[in-house]
Order: C-alpha cells, then sequence, then structure tokens
C-alpha cells in the first residue's frame, strides 16, 4: 500500500471541529429539549475544569524546558534542582499525545526524504549533526495542486499527502561544528521546538534548520548545457588567437618547435584579451550556478515563512491549548452519547456510536479516543461504570458534581 493509499484509509484521533461547534453539533439533535441552555451551561463548567488542570500542565512544561530554552530572557536560579531534559521530552510526549498528535516514524520520514519535492527544489539533510530528532503531526489528508514543468510551459495535478500541522523537536550535538552553518540557533547542544502547518509529506526535509538546497540533475543540464555551447563559441571565436600564441608558446618551451615566438606588445594584448575572456566567461557561469542556488534558497524561504506557526516556548502554549481542546471534546462527546441513551453502554458501545455519528451525519470519519474520554469521566464522576454498564448522571447533577469540584480546588490542603 503506498503512503498515499495509507492516508486515506487511516482514521486518525483529532476531531477536526472546535469545541464550542460540537456542543452545538450535539443539541443540532434535538435530544435534549428543553435542556439545551443547561447543557451549554455544563459544558462551560467542564471547560473550566480543564482549563485550570492544563494551567498545571503548561507551568511543569515551561519549569522543564526553561534551562534548555534557547530564546529564554530571565536568568537562571543556579541552586535551584530543574528537571532534566530528557524529563521535558517525556512531558512534550504526553502533551501531544493529549492533542491528538501521531508520531512520524523512522520509515515514513525516511519515504518522505527519498520523494521529490512538490516545489523542485533539491534537498539534503544531515542528520548526523542531531543528537535527537522527534516529529509529530496531526490532521493528515490528500490534496492536490498543479505543479508546472519544463520552465512553466506544461502543468499538471499532483496528489500528495499533507500533514496539516507538525511539531519537530531536534537537539543538536555537543560536538556539533558550528561553522558548517552560519544560522545562530545552529549551536553545540542547542535545541529547537517549531510548528508548522500545512506541510506535504514529502518536504519533510524542509522544516530542518540544517537543509542544504543541491542541484537536481536537471537544474545541472539547464546550466551545464548552456555553458558548453557558450564555452565552444568563447573558445573558437575569443580565445583562438590566444589559443594559437600559447600553443607556440609551449611548443618552442618543449622542444615540439624550432621557431621562436616573439612576445611583443601585440602578442601581450592578444593574450591579455584571451586571458580576460576566459575569466569572464567563468565568472559569467559561476553567478548562473549562484542565482539559480539563490532563487531555489528564496523559494524555500518564502515556502517557511507562509508555514511556521510557532517557536520553541510558543510552541508549548499553542500545543497545550490544542490538548486542552481535545480533551474536551472527547469527554463532551461521550457524555452527551450515555445522556441520550435509553439504556446502559459498554466501552466498544459508546464507541462505535460516536465514531457512527461523526461519520454519517458530519462526514468525519475518525478513531474516537474512548479510554481517554471515559477516564476524565469517571474522575469527575460524571459516568458511572457498574459492571461494564456505562451510564451519564443528569445534567442538573452533573452541574452540581461539578461545581463542588471546582470548590475543591480552592480548598488548602490539611496542616497537622
Amino acid at each position: 500500500m503506498t503512503m498515499l493509499e495509507q492516508a486515506i484509509t487511516t482514521k486518525f484521533r483529532f476531531i477536526p471541529y472546535r469545541k464550542h461547534d460540537v456542543v452545538e453539533m450535539c443539541l443540532q439533535d434535538n435530544l435534549l429539549p428543553g435542556q439545551e441552555e443547561r447543557f451549554r451551561h455544563l459544558y462551560g463548567m467542564l471547560g473550566s475544569i480543564f482549563h485550570f488542570e492544563f494551567h498545571q500542565i503548561i507551568e511543569s512544561l515551561k519549569n522543564a524546558y526553561a534551562p534548555i530554552d534557547p530564546d529564554a530572557d530571565t536568568r537562571q536560579l543556579e541552586n535551584t534542582k530543574h528537571l532534566t531534559e530528557p524529563h521535558f521530552v517525556d512531558l512534550l510526549g504526553d502533551l501531544l499525545e493529549k492533542a491528538n498528535y501521531e508520531r512520524v516514524s523512522k520509515s515514513d520520514l525516511n519515504q518522505a526524504l527519498n520523494k521529490s519535492s512538490l516545489f523542485k527544489i533539491g534537498l539534503h539533510v544531515d542528520f548526523d549533526d542531531f543528537s535527537e530528532v522527534l516529529l509529530f503531526c496531526r490532521g493528515v489528508s490528500t490534496r492536490q495542486e498543479l505543479v508546472s514543468s519544463w520552465m512553466g510551459l506544461i502543468s499538471k495535478p499532483i496528489k500528495f499527502v499533507n500533514y496539516e500541522r507538525v511539531v519537530v523537536y531536534i537537539r543538536f550535538r555537543e560536538d556539533y561544528e558550528q561553522s558548517k552553518d552560519e544560522l545562530p540557533s545552529c549551536r553545540p547542544g542547542s535545541t529547537l521546538l517549531k510548528l508548522f502547518q500545512n506541510v506535504p509529506k514529502a518536504d519533510l526535509e524542509m522544516l530542518f534548520p540544517n537543509t542544504r538546497v543541491r542541484m537536481r540533475t536537471i537544474d545541472k543540464l539547464l546550466i551545464g548545457i548552456p555553458a558548453v555551447v557558450s564555452g565552444g563559441i568563447v573558445l573558437t571565436t575569443k580565445l583562438g588567437a590566444s589559443l594559437v600564441l600559447l600553443g607556440s608558446l609551449f611548443g618552442f618551451w618543449l622542444g615540439l618547435s624550432s621557431q621562436p615566438v616573439e612576445l611583443n606588445k601585440t602578442a601581450l594584448m592578444v593574450l591579455l584579451a584571451g586571458l580576460v575572456a576566459l575569466g569572464g566567461y567563468l565568472w559569467k557561469q559561476f553567478n548562473n550556478f549562484k542565482n539559480r542556488k539563490l532563487r531555489f534558497m528564496q523559494a524555500l524561504t518564502q515556502h517557511l515563512y507562509f508555514k511556521n506557526l510557532d517557536n520553541n516556548a510558543g510552541v508549548l502554549h499553542r500545543l497545550t491549548n490544542d490538548a486542552e481542546e481535545e480533551e474536551c471534546k472527547e469527554a463532551i462527546l461521550a457524555y452527551y452519547f450515555l445522556l441520550i441513551s435509553e439504556q446502559p453502554l459498554t466501552r466498544p458501545e459508546l464507541d462505535r456510536k460516536v465514531e457512527d455519528w461523526l461519520a454519517s451525519k458530519w462526514n468525519c470519519p475518525i478513531n474516537f479516543e474512548i479510554e481517554d474520554a471515559l477516564d476524565k469521566l469517571l474522575a469527575l464522576k460524571l459516568v458511572q461504570d457498574t459492571n461494564g454498564k456505562l451510564t451519564a448522571i443528569s445534567i442538573d447533577a452533573g452541574i452540581q458534581t461539578l461545581g463542588q469540584r471546582w470548590d475543591d480546588y480552592f480548598v488548602p490542603p490539611c496542616t497537622e
């Protein structure tokens, strides 16, 4: 199965609706007559509880990330014991799991690196520069774009796998040679955390900081063939007299000819003119190569400019918000379907009802995270589990339960 076919058939966990819209989608079923505002109020309380709990998560992440934050403008307290970086990586992985991101495996990354770039640029990444590379994606879809070829004379549609969101975490090796790159962010032992949008799977390599543009075979031919033709013209027209003069000189010096060559003013001018013509020709070809490479770098920079969403510590705040949204959406959907069910449901039955409803009514096939949703609802006591049979408490009882939960957050700890 190709990557494109796999992307079409695979269902992912991300729910592509805002949590507010999920509530309104539920109410459009008209199965809670007269309780719509109470249901919205319960959702508001549930959202506030998730927001409070995720505030603690983002604080833990900020504390863990502070020692390795390349953009930090605060001082480090030397006698404070910080969390180690591996702990930060674990916290980041947990957050991405809550936000329903999928890990990009090494095999997927290798397949992407071996595919041709959509914007016709040869790219190369030296992974030996990194001690750790983590990629996560969310919102995988198939798209189609017109790609031009033959200098823009022909355009053809190409289907490709697209990532709506991509998170990249990179740590450079401690022995990384900074002289290889001029970027200040590429330092031994430094880390980078970036968030991108709408990245074709075939162009994942452009997200790395040490990406180098390389000339493709077609680009080398477009430069090489005109260079050979124009070089022949230069040799036969502007360098002909100089080559004859040099040939005569070398022939006399090597003993191949007995006729001496007089280096008068005219001969020297011919020789100088030939050298100037040769130097101009070589300089022109070098500029052609350099300008073409600069155009490729400009295209790469423009692509990244519009795809970059956030960097370093800013990524943590975005991801925390995404995770909060996903957790809340999963909880409200599970609670709603248990609430409207006429009889208790098992976990597989509830999972199937949510997935069928999203797929049939909203054309949104996903792999619903039933375990995550139930764990939250059981912890909040909005759902009861009796021998594997699940039931939801009423909306009014749920509002009272969540109100008590909120009050308990601000009860000071007991002291003996």
